[in-house]
């Protein structure tokens, strides 16, 4: 289970938004079958999009990231619904580089020189589009400069994804510092302090001692394995891992600022669920086939008799027979 967590300092000269990702990432990661570079890549893109989609105002709003460079990776693309839900894909899964020189995945080489853009469709006539050339295509201080240059927001954001010898994803997590109106001089000075000072958020995150484990601490169901004592079950279960994942994230925020002076201590205001959720549906791809033209389309029909495409986002296939096609065809017009 992926939370997010809002919270403003005392003395309200900040706001802060928190998550522990890992879960996000990991089905990202399985979905997209990803290189640990791409995982990295995809794993940030992801994790800074869920938390920009809790800063949108209705649960309907949407926010696209679009990260695009001439790396071999090509593109980043995350959307994030105001509900948390979260969907993204890369290019190239199987991207892979050399170490950087910090001895870390290459995610800016693997994008190299190119955009970021944003979209929020916040329900109005035209959706907002911002775009800045990448600084570094690290993905945490592209969206730091967006915030500056397009919002005109002093932000600090902190992404990380860890990936383990395995493969496997060991930790993911993301966390944006806004500075908000007549933000007091001392509060940006102990900011600057904390993060000159932070170590990385996976870091952090591998740190945190947690309690639950599925398989020794699961809830006990009714003796009988009828359908009301496993839905008690599975309710209570659930229930725990829901406190499991706030207790761990407000600990990890205590961890990060507790060497900030007490006034400047950030407080919890709301707590939000991200998770990944793919809705493209058959009508959806449907509606992308009637946009390749009717001369594609009889041309697949006569050579192929059939197609099969793919969502971008959740790899899902759907296939469509030749009747089917030219139904398609025939409501083109």
């Amino acid at each position: 289970m992926n939370k997010a967590l809002i919270a403003i300092d005392r003395s309200k000269s900040f706001r802060v938004y928190l998550t522990i990702s890992t879960d996000l990432v990991r089905e990202a990661a399985k979905i997209h079958d990803t290189t640990p570079l791409a995982s990295a890549g995809l794993g940030r893109v992801l994790t800074a999009a869920g938390l920009m989609g809790i800063m949108l105002k209705d649960e309907d709003n949407k926010l696209t990231l679009h990260f695009k460079g001439d790396g071999p990776a090509r593109q980043i693309l995350a959307t994030a619904y105001g509900d948390g839900r979260v969907k993204g894909y890369i290019s190239n899964p199987y991207v892979d580089l050399p170490l950087n020189d910090q001895g870390k995945l290459d995610v800016g080489g693997s994008l190299g020189v190119g955009d970021l853009t944003v979209i929020k469709d916040l329900g109005l006539k035209e959706p907002y589009t911002g775009t800045i050339a990448l600084v570094d295509g690290e993905i945490a201080d592209d969206l730091t400069a967006y915030f500056y240059i397009s919002e005109q927001q002093n932000s600090s954001v902190a992404l990380g994804v860890k990936v383990e010898r395995d493969l496997s994803i060991g930790a993911a997590g993301g966390m944006i510092i806004q500075m908000l109106p007549d933000a007091q001089e001392g509060a940006v000075d102990a900011l600057e302090k904390m993060i000159g000072a932070m170590p990385p958020l996976t870091t952090l995150i591998s740190g945190l001692s947690g309690s639950f484990d599925p398989e020794i601490d699961r809830p006990a169901e009714a003796a009988s394995a009828d359908d009301s004592g496993q839905l008690a079950g599975k309710t209570l279960q659930a229930d725990a891992e829901n406190r499991e994942a706030s207790e761990r994230l407000a600990a990890l925020l205590q961890e990060i600022f507790k060497d900030v002076p007490e006034e400047y201590q950030p407080e919890i205001l709301a707590e939000r669920e991200i998770r990944w959720e793919c809705d493209c549906s058959r009508e959806r791809i449907e509606s992308a086939l009637l946009t390749i033209g009717r001369r594609d389309l009889t041309e697949i029909i006569e050579e192929d008799g059939e197609a099969e495409l793919q969502c971008q986002f959740c790899c899902k296939k759907y296939h469509f027979n030749k009747d089917e096609l030219v139904e398609i065809l025939d409501r083109m017009g």
